[in-house]
């Protein structure tokens, strides 16, 4: 076993334990926490498979900005938890069959039966100047172009119907009026009162 693979054992184990306590852990902020891990175990990984920038961009885009965005929400909410537990047992077979449809899809991948290791050869190691974010570039914007541009609609869908649901009209808020405010004249925010002098 090479210093590589064994590293590789390693990181898996950590990305497979942080994952499973993600879901079954019972305070959000740890669930949170143990996600954290489990992207910096991937990005290790993705190391290893010499996707440096993938990597790079896992950590610097969901562990330093989506990651610690969730937990200000987290903690800044206080979500009481007992009532969002109270549906879990009536989803459990359900969870239970898509997990265990996920395993057998994994066993099937992973299995030398179904796929074997003499139609996927090890590349060669890359050269000096070689530069990965290039070439993901450039089979980004010419092989698959139509597809990263769907993905691109399929955000900017999900931003709008965000920005949609988050911006209904609640009867409690007191929303401000900008044409309003700048078209005020100044007799109607100042009043003059004339009053007698008094005298002590």
């Amino acid at each position: 076993m090479t210093f590589q693979l064994f590293v590789f054992y390693v990181l898996a184990a950590i990305l497979v334990f942080a994952a499973g306590r993600v879901i079954t852990v019972r305070n959000p902020v740890y669930a949170a926490l143990f996600l954290v891990l489990a992207f910096f175990t991937s990005a290790g990984i993705w190391m290893l498979l010499e996707a440096e920038f993938l990597s790079i961009t896992l950590v610097l885009v969901y562990v330093g900005a989506v990651m610690v965005l969730f937990l200000f929400v987290v903690m800044m909410l206080d979500l009481n938890i007992a009532p969002l537990r109270e549906g879990f047992m009536q989803y459990l077979p359900v969870g239970i069959l898509v997990g265990l449809i996920m395993v057998i899809e994994m066993i099937f991948l992973i299995t030398q039966r179904y796929f074997k290791a003499d139609n996927y050869p090890i590349p060669p190691p890359s050269d000096a100047g070689y530069s990965n974010t290039e070439a993901l570039g450039l089979l980004l914007y010419s092989e698959y172009l139509y597809q990263f541009e769907i993905a691109a609609v399929i955000l900017l869908v999900a931003i709008v119907a965000a920005i949609a649901l988050t911006m209904r009209k609640r009867p409690e808020t007191r929303y401000q009026k900008p044409a309003e405010q700048i078209n005020v004249k100044k007799e109607d925010r100042l009043r003059v009162v004339s009053m007698n002098s008094e005298k002590d």
